[in-house]
């Protein structure tokens, strides 16, 4: 039986909408993308696969909102809080919806965080492989504008693309943002596709960079012996320093919460 026939068979039985379901179901055995609680967003949900799976895997006190163009049909006693959006993500007033589905979930003033961004969006094929894969860089571009205006520090992206001349750049244009990123091929990916997963881990939504020389005052002292600068309220340690001093620094490493810094 090939790999096709094995998955398309198994989401049957499984009762899951598509194949692709175990697709998310790797990544997250791979990742660790979908703990229990966690907010998640999935672009380009239709027809639900990915929020069956995503549903199960946050549970009871997590939430899930899908977005596509087409109409979603709605999942049966999901698992978690499951919204609905439809809309292109080019316009601005579907990331208004998607805001306002996660804040519904806590009620008016509510201000849940968005731990994962999710995306298997994939463009119409054309047979070309140049021009699909462009039109996948595209849409996967537009997963990481969402991510980035909607993850909470410390945050999850996972996005499909198709492998190709361009891949490298997006890649280094997500790791500036997130902790890290690396490729992904789910074993549940057709043997014939050249799709991947670009996942990342760790929004980063400090005000510095590494490399970044900033002038800090020391105010304070942490357990470890470090001095402990802010800057726009992000904490910097900084070794070998005393309260009241002020001295130029140049960041070494950014975590989404807290960072590193040495005296220049």
């Amino acid at each position: 039986m090939s790999g096709k026939d094995e998955y398309y068979n198994k989401s049957k039985q499984e009762g899951y909408r598509a194949r692709s379901a175990y697709k998310l179901q790797q990544l997250d055995e791979t990742a660790g993308l979908l703990g229990e609680g966690r907010t998640v967003v999935d672009l380009g949900a239709a027809p639900g696969g990915w929020l069956q799976v995503a549903s199960e895997r946050v549970g009871p006190g997590g939430v899930v909102v899908g977005v596509d163009r087409q109409r979603i049909d709605p999942l049966e006693d999901p698992e978690a809080t499951v919204r609905y959006v439809r809309g292109d993500l080019t316009e601005s007033e579907t990331g208004d919806a998607v805001r306002e589905a996660v804040a519904a979930v806590t009620g008016e003033g509510g201000d849940r965080p968005v731990d994962v961004v999710l995306s298997d969006m994939a463009p119409d094929m054309t047979g070309e492989y140049d021009l699909d894969h462009a039109r996948s860089v595209h849409l996967a571009r537009q997963a990481l504008d969402v991510a980035t205006d909607l993850l909470a520090a410390g945050g999850d992206l996972a996005v499909k693309v198709f492998d190709g001349r361009d891949l490298a750049d997006l890649e280094a244009d997500i790791d500036e943002e997130f902790e890290y990123v690396r490729q992904v091929r789910p074993e549940a990916s057709r043997d014939a596709s050249s799709e991947l997963y670009l996942v990342a881990k760790g929004r980063l939504t400090a005000p510095v960079r590494v490399g970044d020389e900033r002038e800090v005052e020391i105010v304070d002292v942490g357990s470890e012996g470090d001095g402990i600068a802010k800057v726009e309220g992000y904490t910097l340690f900084v070794p070998d320093t005393t309260e009241g001093e002020t001295v130029t620094v140049e960041v070494t490493d950014v975590k989404p919460r807290f960072g590193f810094a040495e005296q220049v």
